[in-house]
């Protein structure tokens, strides 16, 4: 398969983009293009499939700035993942956003669409990154073309979230993950992705190699580990297909998949097992899985409850990195998709719930299933993925991590993912049961109320994955199976 290909769906998306803000003024045309480009991005990116998975790693690079360091794109399993994942989901996402964005009226439905393109575009150029040097490129891209999604409504409230979101991403990115770049280079001589890792034959000690890491790590601040995770909940005033963009199509996942590509592909999943550099961060991960969860159980507010569970969930794909196991590897990369999955759903579901009804808080929920039984429904299915209970896909990518962490001799780490599971249970079942057993309130609709298709159908799709990935996980497994046990 052609190279080129690598630089066209990289750039496609950014193209449309153009020709979506044209059609601004006509939109079911605008809206059409949007879906149109999003089914075939996704449709390039899985010609890929075969290839890949077939041992094959297309590259290419569009423009040398030094001797050995160019923008390189270059095509590996856990890349392609991602990539399938981002372009698959923004499908799904755009018919949501056309429904809710026409649903509540919002302003500036056009420029929303052109920084989503925008945004897919970075996500893409992310996930196809054959260097460090293009892969802070499109990261850096990616904070820029979200922050005016994030701060869409123009208000107080978004501007000061905005402002905690940009700070925070570009704080972490250029304090942190440039020096570890450019730290990279001059000890390596190299900031190309190497399946064996860079740093085998540099000489760097335990401490060098555990404060590296450490940088990288807390560089990519889209990981949302803490204390760099209040650019996350900071970003739910945004509109909620931007919060279901951010949360499980673009943003943090660009920052998980960054370090398990960091882990893989910089240090090396030996090197790390070796000298033990990767157990401070791995440590932090855990405190973020359990530390987050509790937050979430305080939160009143619906999305900001998702947003503490996306930070706690982030950390489940950290752990499987940072525990320096390909079981690990394997565990992570398959959350990046179960969790894409059942996220995406929770957020659409809040979208729909407000569309319907305005309600924002949990506590305002009481007996509204029986008004919206397909959203809640939906709920119920995502929570229990993301608990890992079967039939759902969730179960898989915990059962390797807590195999990854087995393996590993971290057997902490098992009891730290199964207490994450309990205090899942609690904060996001808590929600369904609201709404199907609890005695509804008088304002409470006593008919069906729904919100509009496109914002139902899309959210039916992604439910629906969640079962289906726990039936047919062998695509992610044969992507995958670098790590896979033999």
């Amino acid at each position: 398969m052609s190279e080129t290909w690598l630089a066209l769906l990289v750039a496609f998306p950014a193209i449309m983009s153009l020709v979506v803000a044209a059609s601004g003024r006509w939109p079911n045309l605008r809206e059409t293009v949007s879906i149109g480009t999003a089914i075939a991005l996704f449709a390039g990116v899985a010609s890929f499939i075969g290839p890949v998975t077939g041992g094959e790693r297309p590259s290419l690079t569009l423009l040398e700035v030094m001797p050995g360091i160019g923008l390189t794109f270059t095509l590996e399993p856990l890349g392609l993942l991602f990539a399938l994942v981002a372009s698959g989901l923004w499908s799904l996402t755009t018919l949501y956003a056309a429904g809710y964005m026409r649903g509540n009226e919002e302003h500036a439905q056009t420029r929303f669409f052109v920084c989503f393109a925008l945004a897919i575009s970075a996500a893409i150029g992310i996930a196809f990154s054959g260097n460090l040097l293009t892969l802070f490129i499109f990261y850096e891209m990616l904070t820029l073309s979200t922050y005016p999604l994030v701060t869409h409504h123009g208000d107080t409230e978004s501007r000061n979230g905005g402002r905690v979101y940009l700070g925070i991403l570009l704080t972490t990115s250029i304090g942190f993950f440039l020096p570890a770049i450019i730290i990279t280079y001059l000890l390596t001589g190299s900031i190309t992705f190497d399946d064996a890792g860079l740093f085998g034959e540099a000489g760097l000690g335990v401490l060098g190699a555990g404060a590296l890491y450490v940088l990288f790590l807390y560089g990519t601040g889209k990981a949302a580990l803490m204390p760099f995770h209040r650019w996350l909940p900071a970003a739910m005033v945004a509109p909620t297909p931007v919060s279901a963009l951010l949360h499980a199509v673009a943003v943090v996942k660009a920052g998980v998949f960054i370090v398990l590509k960091l882990t893989v592909y910089v240090f090396g999943v030996d090197y790390l097992a070796e000298t033990g550099a990767s157990q401070f961060m791995m440590w932090v991960a855990a405190f973020t899985v359990l530390g987050a969860s509790l937050i979430a159980m305080t939160r009143d507010n619906l999305k900001a409850r998702l947003a503490y569970s996306t930070v706690s969930q982030l950390s489940y794909i950290v752990l499987g990195a940072t525990m320096a196991s390909s079981l690990g590897i394997l565990g992570g990369g398959m959350h990046i998709a179960m969790h894409a999955f059942a996220k995406i759903t929770l957020f659409f579901c809040a979208g729909a719930i407000y569309t319907a009804t305005h309600r924002k808080n949990v506590s305002d929920l009481d007996g509204l299933g029986f008004a919206m039984p397909i959203t809640f429904s939906a709920f119920f299915i995502a929570s229990v993925s993301l608990v890992g209970i079967p039939p759902m896909g969730g179960i898989w990518s915990k059962w390797y991590l807590m195999e990854g962490a087995a393996d590993a001799g971290h057997s902490a780490i098992i009891v730290v993912l199964a207490i994450s599971s309990l205090l899942n249970i609690v904060y996001l079942l808590e929600i369904p049961t609201r709404a199907f057993f609890h005695n509804p309130r008088p304002d409470t609709p006593r008919h069906w109320q729904e919100a509009p298709w496109a914002c139902v159908i899309p959210l039916s799709i992604t439910a629906a994955g969640c079962i289906v990935w726990f039936l047919y996980p062998l695509p992610f497994l044969t992507l995958l199976a670098p790590w896979a046990p033999q």
